[in-house]
């Protein structure tokens, strides 16, 4: 067992289920090019079948090495259930779950030290992200109402109701054609409507979206920060372990001298 537990952790191994994932990305993808499946179909599909087998048979082995410590990693749940979602019947009603074996290339985020980390900040930025939206989510029913109530009549289309007023609002926070689309329109009725839209553009686009970046770059730092310290500790740790290697044989070479002496 201790062989097989070496094996799986060997770089060597992953390096080899990462290249065996980006092969299957790109078959899976090469499944959707109606040429490649008139030439190559069947290889194509003979090969997906056999990756998934290669990404079971690890999941096996891992759970034999790991067995009731398999919980422990996040990791390999995460690999559990995407590939657990790759062996769900694709036949009959459930013939639309066959898209989902490109979620097989996300194990690429598990392999993939550099793409760990960066998850690990953006679940780390979810707390803070959660009190941004809140607050975004105050703001744009703030402005929704008044927008209901000062251009409901005019242009019911874009808001006529809250739900409308805020799905046009989005889409001005987005400044996807929000002058030309909606504002001058706007303004061509209301003159002086440009007051109400050009500061619910600075505090959403320019203000409170960039909180969003902010949280974001701020636990991607504590992560990279969380990372090096790790690293420290284990050069520290091996630093130690040699130091007292060395005194120890400093100490056996200092007993063979007094032995040769006496």
């Amino acid at each position: 067992m201790s062989a097989l537990k070496n094996l799986i952790e060997s770089r060597r191994f992953e390096w080899f289920i990462t290249a065996i994932i980006i092969v299957n990305a790109i078959t899976l993808g090469l499944e959707t090019v109606p040429a490649a499946m008139n030439v190559a179909g069947g290889f194509l599909l003979t090969l997906d079948r056999v990756i998934l087998g290669i990404f079971v048979v690890e999941l096996v082995a891992k759970l034999a090495v790991y067995r009731l410590s398999f919980h422990k990693d996040p990791w390999r749940i995460f690999d559990f259930i995407i590939v657990g979602i790759a062996l769900l019947p694709t036949t009959g009603s459930l013939s639309v779950l066959r898209a989902l074996r490109i979620l097989r290339v996300l194990r690429l985020v598990s392999m993939v030290p550099s793409l760990r980390r960066v998850v690990g900040g953006l679940i780390a930025a979810l707390p803070g992200m959660g009190s941004i939206v809140l607050l975004l989510g105050l703001v744009f029913y703030v402005f929704s109402v008044m927008a209901t109530k000062l251009y409901g009549a005019t242009f019911p289309e874009w808001f006529g109701s809250i739900p409308a007023s805020a799905y046009s609002l989005f889409q001005i926070m987005t400044l996807e054609s929000w002058s030309m689309g909606i504002v001058r329109p706007v303004m061509a009725a209301y003159p002086m409507a440009w007051a109400f839209f050009v500061p619910f553009i600075i505090a959403t686009s320019f203000t409170v979206l960039n909180l969003f970046i902010g949280i974001i770059v701020s636990a991607m730092q504590a992560e990279h920060e969380e990372a090096a310290m790790a690293d420290r500790e284990a050069l520290h740790s091996d630093q130690e372990m040699i130091l007292k290697e060395l005194r120890a044989l400093r100490v056996e070479i200092a007993e063979l001298k007094a032995d040769k002496t006496g």
